[in-house]
């Protein structure tokens, strides 16, 4: 009988299925690497892009804390020139207020009684003088608890006889008076400074 020899065809079954198993794996790994650089790339680009998104928010950002400072600076500045224009506002509110007031003193000076100074602090007034006797001081009191302009006189010191030299000297306080409708005026000033501010702020 013939032999037929299958060894060699057995061979190169297994040297072909060999290869083609090194091809794949090959093609695996090419195809993986192509894969990783692919994710790589596509990772990179995210990143790059993130960064310059950040860099645009950062700049942005910057910007805004710019015009911040600005409109808080112009805010100090607006509230300045709001607190001069209230001080200029109560001086010149004040100018007929001090004639006023030096019209009121001379006209509760009853006859007898002499100023030989006097000083204001704000609003009070200290008066000092010399009177006849401690009756005309009494009615100067009167005259000013009564006046439009002046309130509340009170008595600090008095001196009578040979020290005090001719009549009484004395020193008196009073108060100056609110005029009439200042209080509206200030609540009304207030509630305009509570709205510029609030204006302001916007």
């Amino acid at each position: 009988m013939p032999s037929i020899n299958l060894l060699p065809w057995r061979q190169e079954l297994r040297q072909r299925r060999r290869k083609e198993f090194l091809i794949g794996v090959a093609a695996a790994v090419v195809l993986a690497g192509i894969v990783t650089l692919l994710a790589n790339f596509i990772v990179s680009s995210m990143i790059d892009a993130q960064n310059r998104r950040n860099e645009l928010l950062k700049s942005e950002i910057a910007e805004l804390d710019k015009a911040i400072e600005q409109i808080l600076a112009l805010e100090d500045q607006k509230a300045r020139m709001i607190s001069r224009m209230e001080v200029i506002d109560r001086l010149q509110a004040s100018r007929p207020q001090v004639v006023k007031l030096f019209d009121q003193i001379v006209s509760t000076l009853p006859e007898g009684v002499y100023l030989t100074s006097v000083k204001q602090s704000g609003k009070k007034i200290e008066f000092n003088g010399v009177a006849q006797s401690s009756t005309r001081v009494s009615a100067f009191m009167r005259n000013i608890d009564a006046s439009e302009s002046l309130m509340s006189p009170e008595l600090k010191v008095i001196q009578t006889g040979s020290n005090a030299g001719p009549g009484a000297q004395f020193t008196l306080f009073a108060s100056q008076r609110a005029p009439a409708g200042e209080a509206d005026a200030a609540a009304g000033q207030g509630g305009k400074r509570a709205t510029r501010v609030s204006e302001a702020r916007k």
